[in-house]
């Protein structure tokens, strides 16, 4: 409703503006003329419905200009607005004698606030409606006390604030005041409190106990919309709520949620169920490039996933003379793979498929290209090697030992001796060359040389040197030999 305008009093600055000025008395008579002289001298009791009546006829009449020196005249206050209705009201609790009740403060409060609420309540099937509260409470939760067993009470709740009171908050049903047996209550299955998923084709078959005295109302809805019941069927007992679809199809996945309800009392649960199916092929495939011996390809996300995430793809290659599919990536992540180990002048198509947890999807996308591996002349050339430089000064790796020899008895020298190339092996005697003296025979296989002096006499002691030389050097070693009587060694050994 609009409020009443406010009546126009008068500001200081006009009264002080409708006084005579002292310097100028006479201003008065000289405003008015003498026609209108006789209303002047009416009983001021008729000057007030002539101000009133002059009021409402001009409501904007526009103040004159402050004096100088005085202040401004005071702007009117605007009018109060009302807050809005509060919210979410609901039943805490009831028993036989009383309802608690809990709601949320208005969105909007207005210019003055807040001053409190008014809870009211009235009989199923009376029109008068009864203040809960003597005063105003600034609490959101209030005990409706003292009620009669049986009743059936509409309940509203008001906000009041210096603009009035509020739109009421009514509750959506009646309330009956009676003792609940137990409260109702959805025992969701562990199980079902993730998303349910299952494949295309399957039977679903949920069980979901509840519980509440007297037995409550069990509705389902899915996305918020009535089950279709052609589509899912649904039994409930005295304990338990069956949801279930003998043959799942994808249009099946949703969000399902179960109420038990006892009057004013709820509860409520949701159980999120997906059907999932082989998806689609992917959308398109190219052939990028090709070179050597490789493919390189790309492919686009296939349009359908069959309701769950593609975990990977199948790339396959077939050569065009025989036609034959191979695998040659599987469970591959990327959007692109290159091809490799193709053979020179074989053309091959490719294709591939997409994977998701229910397996690959039935259909491939293929290249419409042809890559053919083209003919290239090779050359071979071995690599060049450095030869290795075994060139080596001859070298004594076992030297000659002193020793001592028995006239009549062959004895044998050796010593061990390498180099590269193979050095030339020359024996001596006392700084003299032996050369081929039948006496003694030379022998050097395989780096060993050896000497051996036949029937020695005691003429063939003395100093023997083994000198070996090579293009990269000689070396020497030698070696003292004692030739001895027969009774000298026996002595020697007693």
């Amino acid at each position: 409703m609009p409020a009443k305008p406010a009546p126009i009093k008068k500001s200081p600055a006009k009264k002080a503006a409708e006084k005579p000025a002292e310097p100028a008395p006479e201003a008065p008579p000289a405003e008015a003329p003498p026609a209108e002289a006789p209303p002047a001298e009416a009983p001021p009791a008729e000057a007030a419905p002539a101000e009133a009546v002059l009021a409402e006829a001009a409501p904007a009449e526009i103040a004159p200009a402050p004096v100088e020196g005085e202040a401004a005249p005071a702007a009117e206050p605007a009018a109060d607005e009302p807050t809005s209705a509060p919210l979410n009201l609901t039943v805490e609790d009831v028993n036989d004698t009383s309802v608690t009740l809990k709601w949320k403060a208005p969105e909007t409060l207005g210019d003055s606030g807040l001053d409190g609420y008014t809870v009211e309540y009235c009989k199923e099937g009376a029109s008068e409606w009864v203040v809960a509260n003597a005063e105003l409470t600034e609490a959101t939760r209030l005990v409706i006390p003292d009620l009669t067993t049986g009743d059936v009470l509409n309940i509203r709740v008001v906000a009041v604030n210096a603009g009035g009171p509020s739109e009421p908050a009514v509750l959506a049903e009646p309330v009956p005041i009676r003792e609940l047996g137990e409260r109702p209550k959805v025992r969701l299955p562990r199980s079902l409190r993730t998303r349910y998923v299952r494949k295309a084709g399957a039977q679903i078959n949920l069980v979901i106990p509840f519980c509440g005295k007297p037995k409550p109302v069990v509705t389902w809805r899915k996305d918020g919309e009535p089950i279709d019941t052609k589509r899912v069927g649904i039994r409930n007992s005295d304990r338990d709520s069956i949801l279930f679809i003998r043959t799942s199809e994808r249009g099946d996945s949703g969000v399902y949620e179960m109420t038990v309800k006892i009057d004013s009392f709820s509860d409520t649960a949701s159980l999120t169920l997906q059907i999932v199916d082989l998806p689609g092929p992917p959308a398109s495939i190219k052939l990028v490039d090709t070179w050597g011996f490789n493919a390189a390809l790309e492919w686009t996300v296939p349009k359908d996933s069959g309701n769950t995430e593609i975990t990977g793809y199948c790339i396959q290659k077939a050569d065009k003379k025989t036609g034959d599919w191979f695998t040659v990536l599987d469970h591959y992540h990327r959007l692109n793979a290159t091809v490799s180990d193709l053979i020179m002048g074989n053309s091959y198509n490719f294709r591939v498929f997409s994977e998701n947890k229910v397996g690959v999807s039935e259909e491939a996308a293929q290249t419409t290209e042809v890559a053919t591996i083209t003919k290239t002349g090779i050359v071979y050339q071995p690599p060049e090697y450095k030869e290795h430089d075994f060139s080596e000064a001859p070298k004594f790796t076992a030297p000659l030992s002193d020793r001592a020899a028995t006239i009549g008895y062959n004895t044998k020298l050796l010593c061990a001796v390498r180099g590269c190339p193979r050095p030339k092996i020359e024996w001596l005697k006392n700084m003299m060359v032996i050369g081929d003296d039948p006496k003694f025979r030379q022998i050097s296989n395989l780096g060993v040389c050896s000497l051996e002096i036949r029937k020695p006499c005691s003429f063939d002691g003395g100093v023997y040197t083994c000198r070996a030389t090579n293009e990269q050097g000689k070396a020497t070693v030698s070696c003292k030999l004692e030739v001895k009587q027969v009774a000298d060694v026996e002595a020697e050994k007693k």
